[in-house]
């Protein structure tokens, strides 16, 4: 696919936009970082606090030489995230009858709406719920839920009240749900009794109940578990607690609800009489909000820290700037709530910012595979956000499912979650934004609380693949293995010099693992695991997990780039590769292709796809072997289970820990398809 190498903002997205041009970004950027205190507390002044944030705004260390490694913003300051994304909305801004979510169901015309005004009344009735049970200012409330407008209650409710939210992704296992529960010491779990995800039951309260089970036996008992009536909402009487509702348009006979009357309780019967009003508490800037899973390189997941004041201003700055956010704008991001992409770009950014959102239980290509693109009609969508993964998916069936449908209401589109490679975002780019639309290639990680590398709509002109340039406040570098940084062209280990707002603060009850993970390698720096090359004009390259890159004869070989030119060949939808041991080179390419629909894999295609990377990067990076894999192993939010494929790749069938998995099946497929290795 021929196109330019570089993309120049539209004239008509500019004229529009918040910021208007390169210059006028660099202006803020260059603000942004020689007087960082200014320049946030200009920002955070467009927010309530009840004690106003005082000079300096930012304390901190990054330097482990030089003691505890420590992120203070606006420590002393007072507010309530709640507060500022519900009642400022509501009652200061007049907003309350404006749609904060239309909720589209796994069954295409199961949808409802919820106003701002709803919404608030709703939150403050669950806060006075859980209030009631005891929890108050820094429990840990653990939510384990599907994609429905409760679970955006239940975060806010907890954020209301001051409690610390952990919400776990309804994808994960009893085992991950029963490990988070005791790592965060919970008080209370909040579930559902089921949902469908296509045409898959989950009987989620089983799973809860399997975790709790689990907790029982290592002596952690919970004492309570409220129940969302999900599946079978029909079934609730007209007493005003199923109006936000809709019919149940499924067969949810089967679902058995497994009930312990000494724990268990129903969310309905809860909030019937609760009060709809309800006084925030008010808590310290530095205040810890939620914990968030990510998956740590030892195995054990670690409890990512974010608190409350940056938090809040970073992931409102960033929706407002990375999708030029306008009040008229209908905003749809795909990511589940049980990610950070959910928590940061589909609950608090765009609350904050006032905007309505699409919230979307089900999956892209069900009941078919132009779903995605009829609910960007539905609503008349402006701004899309969706991963790599979901793009990579759709094209495998063509165009035609896509001019279906008219998607004329999309003004920008953006990626999440890995890098893009550059047929993905060009197909993005030419077939679903019909070449009108800006790509915004978002970086950023559940540590990071919000976007840090990313094109501006208005004013930075994109490559396809590139993370292009950092946001406000934010300092990157590139440094070699030796620690040093690295000037103009260059790849290495990608840092940054100084904390923005919504950088975690620690991991939680293990702040030693903090220090050690992200900031022991290189004092002085936050150390993100990710490689990175920044190219003659000053744009950033992800190039992946430093744990992805492998060292072929002396050369670092990213696994990214070699993926990237693999998907270039007509015949391949998705590739992954990974390092496999090798007698002479140490390390050679062992790469997993799998086909789109229709190909055939053949010798004459292993032989096409060698002298495509030969081409592509050079000699160094030939993959020695390359396996046919009509499904790959992934986590329930699409990514590349890369470890597990390593094992395959040398006959290890120890595969560890693998609930994460979406789809086992296609083990034994990749084990029966393996190539013949000489080590």
């Amino acid at each position: 696919m021929s196109a330019p190498d570089v993309f120049p903002p539209a004239p008509e997205v500019s004229a529009a936009a918040h910021v208007k041009s390169f210059q006028k970004y660099q202006e803020m950027y260059e603000k942004s970082i020689r007087e960082p205190g200014a320049f946030w507390g200009e920002i955070a002044s467009d927010f309530y606090w009840r004690v106003p944030p005082a000079q300096p705004l930012l304390k901190y260390n990054f330097d482990v030489t030089k003691g505890k490694i420590y992120i203070e913003w606006m420590k002393g300051a007072i507010t309530n995230i709640c507060y500022n994304v519900l009642d400022r909305n509501v009652h200061e801004k007049k907003l309350g009858d404006k749609v904060a979510f239309y909720w589209e169901g796994n069954e295409p015309g199961d949808s409802t709406t919820i106003t701002y005004a709803e919404l608030l009344k709703k939150v403050c009735q669950f806060a006075n719920v859980l209030r009631d049970l005891g929890v108050k200012k820094g429990d840990r409330v653990s939510i384990y839920m599907p994609m429905v407008i409760e679970l955006v209650v239940a975060m806010l409710a907890c954020a209301r009240i001051g409690a610390i939210h952990s919400i776990v992704f309804a994808g994960f296992s009893a085992e991950s749900l029963c490990e988070r529960i005791l790592d965060s010491h919970c008080s209370l779990i909040i579930t559902a009794d089921g949902f469908l995800r296509g045409d898959k039951l989950i009987n989620l309260k089983q799973i809860a109940d399997e975790a709790l089970k689990k907790c029982l036996e290592k002596n952690y008992p919970l004492k309570k578990c409220i129940v969302l009536k999900h599946l079978g909402r029909d079934e609730l009487n007209g007493d005003g607690t199923s109006k936000s509702s809709p019919p149940c348009k499924r067969l949810c006979q089967n679902v058995q609800t497994p009930w312990n009357p000494s724990m268990d309780l129903w969310w309905h019967e809860l909030v019937k009489n609760a009060s709809t009003e309800c006084e925030p508490e008010w808590c310290d800037a530095e205040d810890e909000l939620f914990i968030l899973y990510t998956s740590g390189s030892t195995g054990k997941p670690k409890g990512v820290v974010h608190s409350v004041g940056g938090y809040m201003i970073f992931t409102a700055t960033t929706f407002k700037y990375v999708f030029d956010y306008h009040h008229d704008d209908i905003y749809w991001c795909t990511a589940d709530i049980g990610w950070i992409t959910g928590h940061s770009y589909l609950a608090y950014g765009p609350l904050a910012n006032g905007a309505s959102s699409v919230l979307f239980e089900g999956l892209p290509i069900y009941p078919d595979v132009s779903r995605m693109w009829q609910i960007i009609d539905k609503y008349s969508v402006s701004k899309f956000y969706t991963a790599p993964t979901a793009i990579r998916l759709l094209m495998k069936y063509g165009e035609e499912p896509v001019k279906r449908c008219s998607r004329k209401s999309l003004k920008i589109l953006g990626t999440v979650g890995e890098p893009i490679n550059p047929e993905a975002w060009l197909w993005y780019y030419n077939v679903v934004g019909e070449k009108r639309c800006p790509i915004v290639d978002t970086f950023w990680q559940t540590e990071t609380g919000g976007h840090v590398l990313t094109p501006l709509p208005g004013a930075t002109a994109t490559k396809p693949g590139s993370a292009t340039f950092p946001f406000f406040g934010v300092v990157p570098a590139i440094l070699n293995e030796s620690g040093e940084e690295l000037e103009g062209e260059a790849e290495g280990y990608l840092v940054f010099k100084q904390p923005w707002p919504a950088l975690m603060r620690t991991v939680y009850r293990n702040h030693e693992r903090f220090e050690t993970t992200y900031f022991k390698k290189f004092p002085g720096y936050y150390v993100t695991g990710d490689g990175c090359r920044r190219d003659k004009d000053g744009y950033y390259w992800i190039t992946g997990r430093i744990d992805d890159m492998l060292n072929v004869s002396g050369h670092l070989l990213s696994t990214a780039e070699v993926e990237s030119a693999l998907v270039e060949h007509g015949s391949v939808a998705e590739a992954a590769a990974v390092s496999h041991p090798h007698p002479v080179k140490g390390e050679c390419l062992y790469c997993f292709v799998t086909l789109r629909d229709g190909q055939e894999f053949s010798s004459s295609l292993t032989d096409q796809l060698k002298k495509l990377v030969r081409e592509k990067i050079g000699p160094i990076a030939t993959p020695d072997y390359i396996q046919n894999a009509p499904g790959l192993p992934k986590t329930r939010s699409g990514k590349i289970m890369r470890r597990v494929l390593r094992k395959i790749a040398r006959n290890d069938r120890e595969l560890g820990d693998i609930s994460t998995l979406a789809d086992t099946t296609v083990i034994h497929q990749l084990f029966e398809n393996r190539c013949k290795t000489i080590h």
